[in-house]
């Protein structure tokens, strides 16, 4: 062991990770899609370093654009001050969401940017008149965030049933996997229809639920909630945290069904996975009914230092428009290659089942009572230099969204490898 692993484990306390079980990785460099640990050794970010990382590691377009904001101003608080990065990035986002959201509210990572969605579609029925309207419905095994709000809106047992007590608690919807929607979108109804006076929002991952094992949802599933939102004046928010920026194939996977949440959450590949970023998008109407008076506080009070961090919005900027020139044309490319890929893979021997999104896969093992398939089979892979990480017993596929053929083809043969020596 090297004296950083030794210091590593002497000193450090890493997320979701059993410290007593873990063997420290030191990731000293990264160029393109690959990570460079401390004795030199390459590895394939085959999960975009958890999903951010867009257009790999060191573009120059990227590292060029944060270099130009270093020489002007590396932090100023956007609390009653503003900034151009900040002012740039923001009309460059609503030039490309979905129509009829028209103001962005700055955080730094995905869940505060779903809590930030939640307060604010809270306040916003406080305001108008509908104090009742106080509740959330969220899907089954939905993941929003670790955060204590984020995590009111989550299913996932597994991360978060520690903490039930500390919780509000929300409606929990069946996940429509596996099925074709309607008898989902039929109890949606119902309950909105009964209890829409008391629900203030909808929140859902869009097409797909990434932390739950890449659970895809069928076609229309997202267009049918987005409607019975309208029809019951229940807001609707979409957390494209993980979805956004290109990974379903689209710059957002609501352009896919036609739809404009009243909320949209984004974070992760906003900023290219270069530095902490998230948004909360909404509409003017939402905007409008906190505007008065300062003595009348009716004002959104959430805020955090780091909010529209300079460096982070330079980069967002400069990672939107290589998105637009490039990096997504890439992507719809390697799409294609991914699902033939995937025809194979779903032949290999312990390969359950197998799910894709665009770029988003996730690989579910046939599950051995007593043993953790997945952590094995990543911990295979890393040997064989290829980056990976488990939900469970599924390996999610997540890489950058320039990876190329050659790349998908080590990502292809060292999860091969990995998955035979189980």
């Amino acid at each position: 062991m090297t004296e950083l692993q030794d210091l590593d484990q002497r000193v450090l306390w890493h997320p979701f990770t059993q410290m007593s079980e873990w063997d420290p990785l030191v990731i000293a460099e990264a160029a393109g899609s690959y990570l460079i640990d401390t004795e030199g050794r390459r590895y394939l970010d085959g999960v975009g370093s958890l999903w951010c990382n867009v257009h790999g590691h060191r573009h120059p377009v990227l590292d060029q654009a944060l270099r130009t904001q270093l020489d002007k101003v590396a932090h100023s608080t956007f609390l009653g001050l503003s900034h151009p990065p900040g002012i740039e990035l923001a009309a460059a986002l609503l030039e490309v969401v979905p129509r009829g959201l028209r103001r962005v509210f700055y955080s730094d990572s995905g869940s505060a940017a779903v809590e930030i969605a939640l307060k604010q579609s809270f306040q916003f029925w406080q305001l108008t008149g509908h104090p009742h309207k106080q509740r959330f419905v969220r899907l089954v095994d939905a993941y929003h965030g670790d955060t204590l709000g984020a995590v009111g809106v989550g299913g996932i047992d597994l991360f978060h049933r520690v903490f039930g007590p500390l919780l509000v608690q929300s409606i929990p919807l069946e996940t429509p996997f596996q099925t074709d929607g309607v008898a989902v979108l039929a109890k949606l109804a119902k309950l909105l229809e009964t209890s829409g006076d008391t629900i203030a929002a909808v929140v859902m991952e869009p097409l797909i639920q990434g932390a739950a094992g890449m659970l895809t949802h069928p076609p229309g599933f997202l267009r049918g909630v987005e409607q019975l939102c309208q029809e019951f004046s229940v807001h609707l928010i979409v957390d494209e945290v993980a979805t956004g920026f290109g990974r379903t194939g689209t710059l957002f996977a609501c352009e896919q069904e036609g739809v404009s949440p009243d909320f949209l959450c984004v974070a992760k590949g906003i900023s290219g996975g270069y530095l902490p970023l998230a948004a909360t998008l909404t509409t003017e109407a939402v905007f409008a009914a906190f505007l008065g008076k300062r003595t009348e506080m009716k004002h959104f009070f959430h805020g955090h230092t780091y909010t529209a961090n300079p460096l982070a919005c330079a980069v967002g900027l400069a990672s939107l428009r290589l998105l637009q020139e490039s990096t997504l044309a890439n992507a719809q490319q390697r799409i294609g290659e991914l699902s033939s890929t995937l025809a194979r893979v779903r032949g290999w021997r312990g390969v359950r089942d197998v799910r894709q999104r665009g770029m988003m896969i996730g690989i579910e093992l046939s599950s051995i009572e007593g043993r953790s398939l997945g952590v094995e089979a990543c911990v295979h892979a890393r040997e064989l230099g290829v980056i990976l990480r488990p939900l469970g017993d599924v390996i999610v596929w997540m890489p950058p969204l320039t990876l190329s053929a050659d790349e998908l083809q080590l990502l292809e043969q060292a999860t091969h490898e990995a998955i035979e020596c189980l």
